[in-house]
C-alpha cells in the first residue's frame, strides 16, 4: 500500500488489486456451484418422489419384494429353477449308469453286472449306511442321497475306472469322487465291523469247519494264510524303491486268512511289495495274538505222540514253522509219509487262491494297476473283504468269467491274482522243536487214517 498525493490517502498497489479480484471471483464461482448442486438435488428428490408414487400405485412395496426374492430362493433350492446356466465349456454329466440302476423293471442282472450284488442286498447296505452318509439340504444345493453315493463307490470298485470316467456316469463332480470313497469306506468299517468272523470267537460256522477238516487229516484246523500283491502306479509321496517287488512292478502286500467256506477271517494290508511274508506276519496283529495264546479259543485236541494243539493255520514254505503254523516238508526225494502230507496240505491251501479270485475278480480296481492314495488303500481293501463275506452270507453266486480276460493279442487268459510264491523255503533251523513235532504228528495221523 502506498501513501502519496494531496490528501495523503492510501492507495492499493497493482498486486493487491489483483489479489482482491481473484478472491471475489473464487467466491462467485463457489456460489454458482452451490446453486447448481442445489438444483440437481431438487431434481433428484422430485424424480424419487415420482418413482415412489408409481410403485405405490402398482401395489409393490418392500415386503412384497422380499417375499418374491424368498420364493425364488426356495424354488432354486428345490430344483425347480436351475442354479446356473450350463456353460458350453463344461463337461456334461449324464448320469447314465445311475439312471439305469434306478429302473425297477428286472434290474437284477444289471445290478450284478455293475455292482456285483442283487438289488435287495444293495438296498440293505444302503439303508445301513444311510445315517452315516446323510447330508443336509441347503438353499445352494441339493445333496446326493445315500443310495446314490453307495452305488457310485461300489461301481468304482467293481469297474476299476478312473474318477474322471465313473463320476460322469453317476452325475457327480470329479472332486466329490474321492470324498465319496472315503466316506463310504469309513461307514462300512463302522457298520459291518462284525463281519470279521475272527473277532466273535467260536461259532456254529467254525465248528462245522473244524469237523470238515478232521476228515481231511487236519484236526483243529482254523484256516490257511497267504499273501497277494495289489498293483499300483509309482507313488509320488513315498519311496518308490520300497514298493518295487521282485516281479518288477509296484505293489502293496495284503495278508489274509481264509476258511473252508472261503470266508475271510483276518486281513492285514499296507506294507510295500518288497517286504517278505515273514516280516509282514511278524508285524501283524495276528502274530501278537498267536504268541500271546489269544488267537484260538476252542478246545485243545490231542494227537499222536501225546501232542496237544489249541489250533493252527496252514501256509506255504514262505512262512516260518511254529506251534500255530503248519508248513509243508518240501524238497525232492521225499518219504511217502511226507509226500502224502504235502499233497493234502496243498489241497487245504487251495482255498486261498479261490478267495483271491473272488474279491479281486469282482472288485477289479484291486486287480489292475491303478493310481491310489496310500492313506485309504488299506481301508478300502479291508472293506472289499467285508463285502466278500456279506455276499457269501447272502448267497450271491460268483461269475467265473470274471477270472478271464483278453490279452493284447486277443487270446483269452486267466487274470493275474498277484500271488507270488517264495523263491526258496524258509530255513528249518529257525523253527522250534514243538513246531516240527506238530507237523510230524499230523503226518503220522494221515498215515494211520
Amino acid at each position: 500500500m502506498e501513501f502519496g498525493g494531496d490528501d495523503d490517502r492510501a492507495k492499493l498497489t497493482t498486486v493487491e488489486k489483483t489479489t482482491v479480484v481473484a478472491a471475489m471471483m473464487t467466491v462467485l464461482f463457489h456460489c454458482q456451484q452451490e446453486r447448481s448442486l442445489g438444483r440437481l438435488r431438487a431434481k433428484i428428490r422430485a424424480r424419487r418422489r415420482r418413482t415412489a408414487q408409481v410403485t405405490n400405485v402398482d401395489g409393490l412395496d418392500a415386503t412384497a419384494i422380499s417375499s418374491v426374492v424368498l420364493q425364488v430362493c426356495y424354488a432354486m433350492g428345490c430344483g425347480v429353477l436351475p442354479l446356473a446356466t450350463p456353460r458350453w465349456w463344461m463337461k456334461r454329466r449324464t448320469g447314465g449308469a445311475w439312471e439305469d440302476l434306478k429302473q425297477c423293471d428286472n434290474a437284477t442282472e444289471y445290478f450284478r453286472e455293475k455292482l456285483r450284488m442283487s438289488p435287495r442286498v444293495f438296498r440293505e447296505i444302503a439303508e445301513a449306511l444311510s445315517p452315516h452318509l446323510q447330508r443336509c439340504v441347503t438353499f445352494y444345493r441339493e445333496p446326493l442321497q445315500p443310495d446314490h453315493i453307495v452305488a457310485y463307490v461300489l461301481y468304482r470298485w467293481a469297474s476299476g475306472e478312473t474318477y474322471e470316467s465313473n463320476t460322469c456316469n453317476f452325475k457327480i463332480g470329479r472332486v466329490f469322487g474321492p470324498v465319496a470313497v472315503r466316506d463310504v469306506t469309513a461307514a462300512l468299517l463302522v457298520v459291518y465291523r462284525e463281519k470279521n468272523p475272527w473277532s466273535i470267537g467260536v461259532g456254529v460256522w467254525k465248528l462245522v469247519i473244524l469237523r470238515a477238516f478232521v476228515g481231511k487229516g487236519f484236526p483243529n484246523y482254523h484256516g490257511c494264510i497267504d499273501g497277494t500283491h495289489v498293483y499300483v502306479d509309482k507313488l509320488a509321496n513315498a519311496p518308490s524303491e520300497d514298493y518295487y517287488d521282485r516281479k518288477r512292478r509296484f505293489s502293496v502286500v495284503a495278508q489274509v486268512v481264509v476258511d473252508l467256506n472261503l470266508r475271510l477271517l483276518d486281513v492285514h494290508m499296507g506294507y510295500p511289495g518288497s517286504c517278505h511274508d515273514v516280516w509282514i506276519i511278524q508285524l501283524s496283529s495276528l502274530w501278537a495274538r498267536a504268541e500271546s495264546g489269544s488267537l484260538f479259543s476252542g478246545l485243545p485236541v490231542m494227537l499222536l505222540f501225546q501232542v496237544q494243539t489249541d489250533g493252527y493255520l496252514v501256509g506255504d514254505n514262505g512262512y516260518p514253522p511254529s506251534e500255530w503254523m503248519v508248513v509243508p516238508y518240501g524238497g525232492i526225494g521225499q518219504h511217502p509219509v511226507e509226500e502224502r502230507f504235502d499233497n493234502k496240505q496243498k489241497v487245504a491251501r487251495g482255498a486261498v487262491e479261490s478267495v483271491f479270485g473272488r474279491p479281486k475278480g469282482m472288485w477289479r480296481l484291486f486287480l489292475r494297476t491303478h493310481k491310489t492314495n496310500m492313506d485309504t488303500l488299506p481301508q478300502q481293501f479291508v472293506v472289499v473283504c467285508i463285502l466278500h463275506n456279506i455276499l457269501i452270507d447272502a448267497g450271491i453266486p460268483f461269475n467265473e468269467n470274471l477270472l478271464w480276460e483278453m490279452d493284447a493279442n486277443g487270446v483269452r487268459r486267466r487274470v493275474n491274482l498277484g500271488i507270488q510264491r517264495p523263491l526258496r523255503p524258509m530255513c528249518m533251523e529257525s523253527s522250534t522243536g514243538d513246531a516240527l513235532i506238530l507237523r510230524d504228528a499230523l503226518a503220522k495221523r494221515m498215515k494211520v487214517d
